[in-house]
């Protein structure tokens, strides 16, 4: 017995088909990557407590151990409390001072904490990325976890939404998952709110493999 739908011959469906199946294919395919950062670039990693590597010697932060696998100049940038806001502030004499190619904006984790408005924290993170450009240098941004009762006690942290939309409205590559991911898992901490070295380790492996799918590295 031959099954039609109603209204909707066969062959239509099959072109329906066709036209989903090319839209899934250019969607998938026809974003363009970026171009590879050489080695020896200056790179700037902009942010808190988590790209200062607090509780962990230097050169287990995840900035250096970035630099070890790209063989990138990463300034580590950050500045533990640091709020958008305070890195807002002194991001001009940081892009004078290095004249990075890239900067990679970790912020926003002491603003949730401290409650600023949301609002206040996209119109920071908006103006880092346009001073980022205005100096000739690529934005990636990175998100933190939205702190949260259920995602601690579930170990099951996820981003702040935001962070996408900012992403999105300025068209610049998010890394989402890879903070929060190391941060659910309590092995990986060295205290309730930071990576342990371990945990600094992994997340540069997910860093470095999400900069190489965004055509960064190689």
């Amino acid at each position: 017995m031959q099954t039609s739908l109603p209204g909707l011959h066969l062959h239509h469906l099959r072109r329906w088909l066709v036209l989903l199946a090319a839209v899934a294919l250019f969607s998938a395919c026809g974003k363009e990557k970026e171009e590879p950062v050489p080695q020896g670039s200056v790179v700037l990693a902009l942010g808190d407590s988590l790209t200062a590597g607090a509780g962990v010697a230097p050169e287990e932060a995840w900035p250096a151990l970035l630099a070890s696998k790209t063989g990138w100049a990463v300034i580590n940038g950050g500045v533990n409390g640091d709020t958008s806001a305070a890195a807002l502030l002194r991001l001009p004499a940081l892009l004078e001072e290095h004249e990075p190619v890239l900067v990679l904006v970790t912020l926003g984790g002491n603003d949730m904490l401290r409650r600023v408005p949301q609002a206040e924290t996209v119109a920071n993170l908006e103006k880092i990325i346009a001073l980022i450009r205005e100096h000739g240098a690529k934005p990636v941004l990175l998100a933190t976890p939205q702190p949260t009762l259920a995602g601690a006690v579930f170990q099951h942290l996820s981003a702040a939404e935001f962070y996408r939309e900012v992403a999105e409205e300025r068209q610049v590559p998010l890394i989402g998952d890879a903070i929060a991911d190391v941060l659910s898992d309590p092995q990986l901490k060295g205290d309730p709110l930071h990576p342990s070295a371990a945990g600094h380790a992994l997340l540069s492996e997910k860093i470095f493999e999400e900069l190489k799918t965004i055509g960064y590295v190689r």
